[in-house]
């Protein structure tokens, strides 16, 4: 409860904050559609103008065509052909002004859809590239995940519906202008009675705006939730396990149940908003029909013509209509500036900077040092590296033992800079890692995480995907797939470097987990100018004759480069130059294979332990 109290009291905060500063992004708003399409903004501006002008004409010219029909009355009986001239053409006018208008609202229409496409696909590719330049501790962190979903579910439609409102701003002030020059001569008060008759209903709109804001970021992370589970339900790497446990019914009620809980705020957000606004509603229909009166009483009276009373009824509606249309435009800007404020709040995330240059090392035979090195993860307290001490040289293998949680994967993360240490210092090439430049950096590392990537694309592209600079190049792909083992089956495939993996796709294939590690393998060798080799856990889903296998063209590959292994498996472990044993975040055993079952410590027992396993 004090959670979900406390997300409220924010939301709260939000919301005031957002009312002060309530059209600070409108601006960003406008330049940003302005630089989408300069020729679709201006044509927007232009129709807009026309359609805020027209009507007024509309409105006299009808005046015009009722009392030019008492007139021609009177006059047809002398003169019928002379007479009716000017009312056809009075009527001829009104039909051209009409027309006018609607072309001028299909036009405005034919702008906004076109804006609205190019504008979707804008802000989708900000927020995308704003994604690549953040640090892995974002995508490791809840709270940006939700700044995230709020940015991508609402705010690439509002920029647009921010300036469309602006223009339907500027639209009915232009309108309501010219009503008010032809309202004045009725009666000096008739434009107050119209502006005030609509201000109720604003305020309670936008308070309700305001609520809905709040309602909005308070329940992103069961959003989240919601469209996890449904990744869950409907991909296929969930369905076995959905399946085989029988965990579809359970997932689906939690499923249903928050629905039902976003369901009922939004139930009670609308019934409080449509009671308010049809009670403060029924203000504005009673002052344009106490207007109606007031017109009808005056015409009675003589003051106006027939063709007056006419255009005013139809002043006073349309500007009535005017001044609501207003007054909703400000309060749906100020709604649209609350939810650009997610989509700002995410591309301003603060990103840190890079400061590196270097793109080779002091001294290129001194290799990988970590000197004192110590980290922990953003938000946790406990660390996970504790003054990590080690020195491989090129042409050197390195092996890392522990149990999982241990820091053997946070190691390789600091190595290739997703992370920063906390204290002490890496070296490449006896250079600071924050001195290197991270492209030329990462360029020169090749790593297959235990979690590699299975993307949806063709074989050749899966492979390929280790060097972005020889994606599609196909003899670089068959090149690698030798080296990682991985040619014999992928000639075997239906349509071979081009058959379709995955099974979100027409004519897909699923690999088996041993098949998918080799074309990782396989991705790892495309950086033909890597000389560090990082294998996580590389061969976890193949037989131990296929680990053997692998392991043994792996070493003869791997010649005058420095590797690092991760591996439960001692028989792989084994073949390292030198193997540390990490337990808690801390360095416990360093040597080699011979030195380490000598001193009959952790890595002793561990490795009898393995090997009892197979008498």
């Amino acid at each position: 409860m004090s959670a979900h109290k406390g997300r409220q009291n924010s939301g709260k905060t939000d919301f005031n904050r957002g009312f002060r500063g309530a059209f600070r992004f409108s601006a960003r708003a406008v330049q940003l559609v302005w630089s989408t399409s300069r020729a679709l903004t201006i044509g927007l501006a232009l129709l807009t103008l026309i359609a805020g002008l027209l009507p007024a004409g509309i409105a006299w010219v009808g005046a015009q065509i009722v009392d030019s029909v008492v007139d021609t009355a009177r006059a047809v009986q002398v003169d019928p052909a002379t007479s009716l001239v000017p009312l056809f053409w009075l009527v001829a006018l009104e039909c051209l002004l009409v027309v006018a208008m609607a072309a001028a609202q299909r036009g405005i229409s034919f702008c906004q859809s076109l804006l609205r496409a190019q504008l979707g696909q804008r802000v989708n590719v900000m927020i995308l590239e704003k994604a690549l330049t953040l640090d892995l501790s974002h995508f490791e962190d809840s709270e940006f995940y939700d700044k995230l979903t709020r940015a991508r579910r609402e705010a690439s439609s509002r920029p647009l519906s921010l300036v469309n409102r602006t223009f339907g701003l500027a639209q009915n002030l232009i309108a309501l202008s010219s009503y008010a020059v032809l309202l004045i001569s009725f009666s000096p008060w008739a434009m107050a009675v119209l502006l005030l008759a609509g201000l109720p209903a604003f305020m309670a709109e936008a308070k309700f705006s305001g609520d809905a804001f709040t309602l909005f970021r308070w329940r992103s992370p069961e959003t989240r939730m919601q469209l996890y589970l449904e990744t869950v339900l409907a991909r296929e790497d969930g369905a076995k396990e959905v399946k085989l446990f029988g965990l579809g019914p359970m997932l689906l009620d939690r499923y249903r149940s928050i629905f039902h809980k976003l369901y009922s705020a939004d139930r009670r957000l609308t019934l409080r908003r449509d009671s308010w606004g049809l009670g403060l509603g029924l203000i504005g229909t009673l002052t344009l029909y106490g207007a109606y009166a007031w017109i009808a009483f005056t015409t009675v009276m003589g003051r106006i013509t027939l063709g007056q009373m006419t255009m005013y009824f139809m002043l006073f509606r349309q500007g009535q209509s005017s001044v609501s249309a207003i007054l909703s435009s400000i309060g749906g800007m100020y709604e649209d500036n609350l939810y650009l404020s997610t989509l700002y709040e995410y591309l301003e995330t603060p990103v840190r900077a890079s400061s590196g240059t270097a793109v080779k090392g002091a001294d290129h035979s001194d290799g990988i040092r970590f000197e004192n090195v110590s980290f922990t993860y953003p938000g946790s307290e406990t660390a996970a590296l504790i003054d990590i001490n080690l020195h491989i040289r090129p042409g050197e293998s390195l092996a890392l033992v522990g149990q999982n949680g241990s820091g053997k994967t946070t190691l390789i993360k600091l190595l290739t800079r997703l992370y920063s240490p906390d204290s002490g210092r890496i070296l490449l090439d006896g250079t600071d890692l924050e001195e290197w430049d991270e492209t030329a950096l990462r360029r020169r590392i090749g790593v297959i995480f235990q979690d590699f990537a299975r993307y949806q694309m063709r074989v050749g592209e899966n492979v390929g995907a280790g060097d972005v600079s020889n994606f599609e190049d196909e003899a670089l792909w068959r090149e690698a797939s030798e080296k990682g083992m991985a040619s014999e089956f992928i000639d075997k495939l239906p349509d071979g470097y081009n058959t379709q993996l995955g099974k979100w796709f027409n004519d897909g294939r699923e690999l088996s987990g041993g098949q998918w590690q080799k074309i990782a393998l396989a991705r790892a060798f495309m950086r033909s100018q890597a000389d560090i080799l990082v294998l996580d856990e590389p061969t976890a889903a193949m037989d131990a004759e296929a680990e053997a296998t692998i392991f043994e063209h792996f070493r003869a590959m791997s010649k005058n480069r420095i590797v690092i292994l991760i591996s439960h498996r001692f028989s792989t472990v084994r073949m390292a130059d030198q193997i540390i044993v990490i337990q808690e975040g801390r360095i416990i055993e360093h040597g080699s294979h011979a030195e380490l079952v000598q001193q009959e410590g952790h890595y002793a027992h561990l490795f009898s332990l393995q090997a009892k396993g197979y008498q």
